[in-house]
């Protein structure tokens, strides 16, 4: 059960709703469901739609999983200063599909999946974690090693709590 709303300023709650109303227009924008982007966050479809309603019972790292799964960034900056013009550092972040034809020996190790051009980052992060003998690192283009660094700093941590890892 969600824990009770804090009590909030006017001008916090509307920030709060007018990032829900981002998250969900980049969402929309990706063309992903809510169930796709949830899964990739690492929460429920209803967290997902109570973030993106703006609500501020749901926990700050829930708010930073379901931006990070659409590549957003959360930046806190003092209300009169200017947002950082540089781009931001992306290590861990994940995309919420990870697509098939970007990655050239995911693509090869991914050679039985069938009607689909793209997986889950659970299920890329297991077909590299199961195949990983037949990776060439050294070959690896680099942004299909940032990925896999993402993946394994995301997802491993919650696969060895669970044994998962063990599952293979």
């Amino acid at each position: 059960m969600p824990s009770p709303a804090p009590i909030l300023p006017e001008q916090c709650t509307a920030r709060l709703q007018a990032l829900g109303e981002q998250i969900r227009a980049r969402r929309k924008a990706l063309r992903l469901s809510a169930t796709v982007t949830a899964e990739a966050a690492g929460m429920s479809r209803v967290t997902l739609h109570r973030i993106e309603k703006g609500e501020p019972s749901v926990t700050m790292g829930a708010w930073c999983n379901a931006m990070a799964a659409l590549g957003m960034d959360l930046q806190a900056h003092k209300g009169t200063q200017e947002p950082p013009a540089t781009a931001p550092d992306r290590a861990g972040w994940i995309p919420a599909r990870v697509a098939l034809a970007d990655y050239p020996q995911l693509r090869a190790l991914a050679w039985q999946v069938h009607g689909t051009d793209t997986l889950t980052p659970a299920e890329a992060l297991g077909i590299y974690e199961r195949n990983a003998r037949h990776l060439d690192m050294e070959a690896m283009p680099t942004h299909e090693r940032a990925l896999l660094d993402a993946l394994r700093l995301a997802l491993q941590p919650t696969a060895q709590s669970t044994g998962a890892s063990d599952a293979v």
